[in-house]
């Protein structure tokens, strides 16, 4: 058997890919993170699939199932929100399975982050304004930050930011971004991107912590600031430029 690790995406039902689809399918057990996957997603199980809800377990629950799986030879999808690379906590989970000698792979999804950016339909990197975004997280309620990546520290690169996990501190971080990006840095808060009830903030850092509060948003947001959220005075690429050689 083999344990499917798989990026569910960030709400829509339909932005899971066809391999997700096809191993949910198959998988006589699911394994899905609560209120964040949605049903629609679940449907795609064997009718007689166990479905089995993790946000209320804890890592040694978690084991237990794959290992009575392993037991019984049956596939397990495990779906994660989002995409796997980032803030999944599989990590430890695939360390476990490593002692076990419990197979397991990884399936991708849309990370919030490319979501929320397609609701604001901006690109997050522009020629000359930003080469480089930064994903980082708010530790207030989390595990501490690494030495080295406190916030301060990142947003001095001006590159643009997008930051998880943050937005119920927004009163706090909006005035310590605008020291790097200034009052009127372009910001934008996007929750529950892709879902239906979806809410999109676009404002500047001396504004958002008002408008976050106004609109009642107190989780499940990523919040991107940087100049190419608001910059419409970019060169145009070399990628497609009338100058670049080509064959």
């Amino acid at each position: 058997m083999t344990v499917h690790f798989i990026g569910a995406g960030p709400g829509a039902a339909d932005l899971i890919t066809l391999r997700a689809q096809r191993l949910i399918a198959a998988s006589p057990v699911v394994l899905y993170a609560g209120a964040l996957v949605p049903d629609e997603v679940l449907a795609h199980a064997p009718r007689d699939a166990r479905l089995v809800d993790t946000q209320n377990l804890a890592l040694d629950a978690i084991v237990a199932e794959y290992r009575g799986a392993h037991e019984r030879g049956e596939d397990v999808a495990r779906l994660h929100s989002g995409d796997i690379s980032i803030w999944s906590a599989a990590a430890e989970q695939m360390r476990r399975l490593d002692e076990l000698g419990i197979a397991y792979d990884l399936t991708p999804g849309v990370p919030a982050f490319a979501a929320a950016a397609a609701s604001l339909r901006r690109e997050l990197t522009l020629p000359a304004i930003a080469q480089t975004v930064i994903l980082t997280r708010h530790a207030r309620r989390a595990t501490p930050m690494p030495e080295g990546e406190e916030l301060d520290a990142l947003a001095a690169h001006g590159a643009t930011l997008v930051l998880h996990l943050a937005v119920q501190a927004i009163d706090e971080l909006a005035p310590r971004l605008a020291e790097h990006y200034g009052v009127d840095g372009a910001v934008a808060v996007v929750a529950r991107a892709s879902h239906p009830d979806e809410i999109v903030l676009r404002g500047t850092l001396e504004t958002i912590a008002s408008q976050v509060r106004d609109a009642g948003v107190r989780r499940t947001a990523v919040i991107i600031v940087g100049p190419a959220l608001a910059d419409r005075g970019f060169c145009d690429s070399h990628l497609y430029s009338a100058e670049r050689a080509r064959p």
